[in-house]
């Protein structure tokens, strides 16, 4: 493909991106409520992965994932004797398990994906990957999946993808279908793989006795952290709002905790290391950061407005785009005429969009520069998990003060416009 060709392509996906991330056209008309609520941060979060969303695609619709993970109960599914980039296997895999049971597993591809081609919802499963992606931003200083999760993961809990027999296929797989879902159990336990490099690290880092001894412990406690966050995966497929939000809190609870846990035997190692050893464990990160840089291609306008200077309020496209996501993804007027709102009840529903919008602020997607030892990134992965789960506890705060006074017609109303704007 020439280069003119391959720019036109990737402007296409950025397009498309915009518009199919939520792809029905609202009637109601909106204000900017605030400014554009980081709104261009959010929209460079569905272009970061661009130089990778080709081949994750590609690999998505090959048939030798998607056989292998439908042969499988372990939805890792990879073949053998085969070096794989853990971002296509990724991406092909959650996909795979992601639309299986939406619309009949009939879709190419879902509005609630993220842009590296993976889904942060897998029917009832959120976040999977979640201790790998631990492992990744502590380890390897790559915070890359982590920054993807917020905004849309948090709007998929109100407006859920599924409608309720497509959730019910994954904890309850019954005839034919069953062999193209995944269950919950299958989802949970083969999403999160590779646990503490410990033997990568011991290669770099060349251990005495006392150091193995404290890395073989800070081992023990990954694995037991990965059990903490397996723990957390539902039992029962949430139908509600509120409950999807709840399956969420407990998920983030459970990484939270899990950091925690690593806090203390993660400095006892790294303490008793020499600089000469700090510096070869470094190393790893800086080899992931490297890897990251060359994949990647560099593009001027998702720097800028990754950039902390950059103010997305003097930015006229961004407004533009701004006003179009609300349009699409939030049709107030049609969920107010639909719910038959009184004024009380459409003012609530405008504090539950003006709540879950400005989660884009605060949960940018830019990936963030990695901090400079273990336990600073450690600590600046709990940080963000922390802001994810005080947003989330925002949104369903702002959730419970607009179902308050619904009657029950309502409420069921309310959690069928999910699945209706997946058709």
């Amino acid at each position: 493909m020439s280069r003119s060709r391959t720019k036109l392509a990737l402007v296409g996906v950025v397009l498309a991106i915009l518009a199919v991330l939520l792809p029905n056209t609202a009637e109601a008309q909106f204000g900017l409520r605030g400014g554009p609520l980081g709104v261009a941060r959010f929209a460079v979060g569905h272009v970061i992965g661009l130089s990778r969303l080709r081949h994750a695609r590609m690999a998505v619709r090959g048939s030798r994932y998607r056989s292998a993970a439908l042969r499988s109960q372990d939805p890792r599914g990879g073949e053998r004797g085969q070096p794989a980039n853990p971002t296509i296997v990724r991406a092909a895999l959650t996909a795979q398990a992601a639309l299986s049971g939406w619309h009949g597993g009939r879709r190419p591809q879902g509005w609630w994906r993220h842009p590296d081609g993976s889904y942060g919802w897998i029917g009832p499963v959120f976040w999977p990957f979640a201790h790998d992606d631990l492992t990744t931003a502590i380890i390897f200083g790559d915070t890359t999946s982590l920054s993807l999760y917020g905004y849309g993961d948090i709007y998929a809990a109100i407006f859920a993808p599924y409608a309720a027999p497509e959730l019910a296929a994954y904890t309850a797989p019954q005839g034919r279908r069953a062999r193209r879902v995944p269950s919950v159990e299958a989802v949970c336990d083969g999403s999160d793989t590779g646990g503490l490099p410990v033997d990568r690290i011991a290669a770099a880092v060349q251990p005495n006795e006392m150091q193995r001894t404290a890395l073989d412990d800070l081992g023990a406690a990954w694995a037991s952290a990965r059990d903490t966050i397996r723990a957390s995966c539902p039992a029962q497929a949430p139908m509600t709002a509120a409950e999807r939000l709840g399956v969420m809190q407990t998920r983030l609870d459970a990484m939270i905790k899990a950091t925690d846990a690593l806090a203390a035997p993660l400095a006892k190692f790294v303490d008793l290391l020499d600089d000469g050893q700090k510096a070869k464990l470094d190393s790893l990160a800086n080899e992931r950061r490297a890897a990251l840089a060359s994949a990647q291609h560099k593009d001027a306008q998702a720097a800028s407005a990754c950039d902390p200077n950059y103010d997305p309020r003097y930015d006229v496209q961004a407004q533009r785009q701004y006003e179009q996501l609300v349009q699409q993804q939030w049709p107030a007027d049609d969920i107010a005429n639909t719910l038959k709102l009184d004024d009380t009840g459409r003012a609530r529903l405008d504090v539950l969009q003006g709540t879950t919008l400005r989660t884009m602020e605060t949960l940018s997607p830019c990936p963030t520069k990695a901090e400079a030892t273990p336990q600073a990134r450690l600590a600046a992965v709990k940080a963000r998990l922390q802001r994810m789960q005080q947003a989330v506890n925002s949104v369903g705060d702002a959730l419970d003060d607009f179902e308050a006074d619904l009657s029950d017609e309502q409420k069921v109303g309310f959690e069928a416009m999910g699945p209706k704007r997946g058709t």
